[in-house]
């Protein structure tokens, strides 16, 4: 079949913009974590539950009656899902199966041993748990800071002045730190705003100093130390307002303080510029045909030649004389027409993606590539999947190198920088030849 007649055969089912490879993920083992942090903590053995904010209650619970210890419990992202998760796993096997189990009294008499239970992240699926416990609830909180910079329903009085703001968050909280020096960090880097000025506001209303915390007689007084005192600020060892950053939703169970000092130290040691340590994630490679993925390309090679039988095609089914351009061509144009279910060979179309790869196979359509005017066409350039890490470990060699100079040959522009007649780089464009094809014209 001609390029011409490909192009039409393929107008119906183009691909107009790259596709991406599935990536690895784990299962999660609780999904929908959308109960509000409010509902209240079940017994992971009894009825018993408890409001949220008693939750050392609960914790003294599972002690004394279950002789249960959660370890690490400040770290837990939302402990009503945790524990109502654990709840059902517990009722389907025992609590051994999954608890540390702590012997007292062990070298004493057997009536008076007790066994104690740890449930704590050393168990992969607890540590699975909290990090996807963690990973909602960070997507909640940035989801509610989205919000809040988009909103312009926002209406507020300045806590020092008489001055009041609609529209955007961002007025009043620049307005207080420009006119009354009182700076509680960037807009953009703060979340549940309103509560966060609720709780600054009953503290100036009880009379009480935003950073020493300590209360005064009457207002006058209170605004007149915070003046002189130059205390116009929060107080950053006040867990209560951590809450409001987003920085302290972004690592497990550390506050911005220990990020801060983690990274302060890391550019510290990272000074001698001791790089040996230090190990690139490995680039996965996937089968032409199949969604394998391998590190390197002698394990696609081998899962080629095992599962699919394609050993010649192992090797991209690439002429010696193709330069590296070229040779992505060819792999972009093989990839799209293995996705829409095409044979690259006769251009046959097939139901799925099997039925086209048992054809290739059983009509030995291997090695039966179509003339290189059909694949050495510029929109082949474009990757066919963003994440294709196999184009990365095509030759790159010293001919290659030749090859690539001979770009007028292959059909490649060469544009001067110094070039000013934008009329000719329209005209020698790679987008205009794409859109005469498509009838268009961009001049």
């Amino acid at each position: 079949m001609a390029a011409s007649d490909r192009s039409q055969a393929g107008a119906g089912d183009s691909i107009l913009e790259p596709l991406c490879f599935p990536e690895q993920h784990e299962p999660s083992p609780c999904p929908g974590l959308d109960c509000p942090s409010s509902a209240p903590l079940a017994c992971l053995f009894c009825p018993e539950s408890v409001p949220s904010h008693q939750k050392d209650a609960l914790l003294k619970h599972l002690l004394l009656q279950h002789k249960l210890v959660i370890a690490d419990v400040k770290l837990i992202a939302d402990l009503s899902q945790y524990l109502l998760y654990w709840k059902g796993r517990f009722l389907e096997q025992p609590v051994e199966d999954f608890c540390s189990v702590m012997k007292t009294n062990s070298t004493g008499p057997v009536e008076k041993q007790e066994n104690y239970y740890l449930l704590c992240d050393v168990l992969p699926e607890d540590r699975v748990l909290r990090e996807n416990l963690q990973q909602k609830r960070l997507e909640e909180v940035l989801e509610q800071q989205q919000k809040e910079r988009e909103d312009t329903t926002f209406h507020r009085p300045c806590m020092f002045c008489n001055d009041e703001f609609t529209g955007n968050r961002s007025g009043l909280l620049n307005h207080m730190a420009r006119e009354h020096s009182f700076g509680i960090g960037l807009p953009d880097n703060i979340v549940y705003c309103n509560q966060f000025l609720d709780t600054l506001q009953n503290k100036l209303d009880s009379l009480q100093c935003l950073y020493c915390e300590k209360t005064f007689r009457d207002k006058i007084t209170l605004k007149d130390h915070m003046r002189k005192k130059s205390h116009r600020r929060i107080n950053s060892n006040n867990r209560v307002y951590d809450r409001f950053y987003v920085i302290n939703y972004l690592e497990l169970g550390k506050t911005w303080e220990e990020v801060q000092s983690e990274d302060d130290r890391e550019l510290v040691e990272d000074g001698d510029d001791d790089w040996s340590d230090w190990q690139a994630h490995p680039v996965s490679a996937v089968c032409l045909f199949c969604e394998h993925q391998s590190e390197t390309m002698d394990q696609i090679y081998t899962h080629m030649k095992k599962y699919q039988k394609y050993l010649q095609l192992c090797i991209l089914c690439l002429p010696a004389d193709l330069h590296f351009y070229q040779q992505v061509k060819l792999v972009n144009f093989i990839r799209r027409q293995i996705h829409q279910s095409r044979c690259y060979g006769c251009d046959e179309k097939f139901e799925s993606r099997q039925d086209v790869l048992q054809h290739i196979g059983t009509a030995g359509h291997v090695m039966n590539l179509p003339d290189m005017s059909t694949w050495n066409q510029p929109q082949y350039y474009f990757p066919t999947y963003e994440n294709d890490a196999l184009l990365c470990t095509l030759s790159d060699s010293d001919e290659d190198e030749a090859g690539a100079n001979m770009s007028h040959s292959d059909g490649v522009p060469v544009i001067a920088e110094d070039l000013s007649n934008l009329r000719a780089i329209k005209q020698s464009s790679v987008l205009n030849q794409l859109l005469k094809h498509r009838g268009l014209d961009t001049t």
